[in-house]
């Protein structure tokens, strides 16, 4: 469900577009999950002020520290919490294997990246090893305030997709939304929410039918409509 958005400002990036919005929300007990351009002390800090935990992903943006992990999960002092899950569908077999571990406290030591600013309440480091029966192991590595078992990192890591999944692909193929072209003003922002609102609505209302045959009954019948918006609260 898409509780909020913000349009970027003159002068805004991503990264100050996102803090700003989560300023706005109470983040208390949830973990927010965000691509590795997120993972910056200034936006870790704001979710930890703002009760929650976060989990980002590490890439080559923080090359020093990518190295460093990736150093440590070839060869780790301790055995590694793991699970394994194995994923069926489009034709092929995925095995992904989830490794944690709560010791973090080396990162900041002598081997620490010169001058890196430091991941505020780091208690998790993480990676994932996906091995697909058609192609080569890729291997992804995290960063989290959350002290995660290796299981509730899968999880985790995995539900992060469902924003491409349930909310961009949908809003794309569904609605259209890369095709809109409204450009001047205001319009683009204003319709950019009033088809999340729509979609929040119909993944509510009659939740065993698909969202495109909501949408085409919707249209075809007044009652339906109707049985739709009336799930509104």
């Amino acid at each position: 469900m898409s509780v909020g958005q913000r349009a970027l400002a003159e002068g805004e990036n991503e990264i100050t577009a996102a803090r700003a919005l989560l300023a706005t929300l109470t983040l208390k007990g949830a973990l927010v999950t965000g691509d590795a351009i997120h993972a910056r002390t200034g936006t870790a800090q704001l979710i930890l002020d703002r009760g929650g935990d976060y989990l980002f992903a590490l890439k080559a943006n923080r090359p020093a520290m990518l190295r460093e992990v990736e150093a440590f999960f070839a060869d780790p002092p301790d055995p590694l919490e793991v699970f394994e899950t194995v994923d069926a569908g489009h034709g092929r077999v995925e095995t992904r294997r989830h490794c944690v571990t709560h010791c973090v406290d080396w990162l900041f030591g002598d081997r620490a990246e010169p001058g890196a600013p430091r991941m505020p309440g780091l208690a998790t480091l993480a990676c994932v090893e996906a091995l697909r029966d058609d192609g080569p192991v890729s291997t992804r590595y995290y960063l989290s305030s959350a002290r995660l078992a290796a299981q509730e990192f899968a999880r985790a890591a995995r539900s992060h997709w469902a924003i491409e999944n349930a909310l961009h692909w949908v809003l794309d193929v569904s609605f259209n939304e890369d095709g809109a072209r409204n450009r001047a003003d205001n319009g683009p922002e204003n319709l950019a929410i009033l088809r999340r609102l729509t979609l929040n609505l119909l993944r509510t209302a009659r939740p065993k039918l698909p969202i495109s045959r909501k949408r085409k009954r919707s249209g075809w019948s007044d009652a339906f409509a109707r049985s739709v918006i009336g799930q509104m609260r």
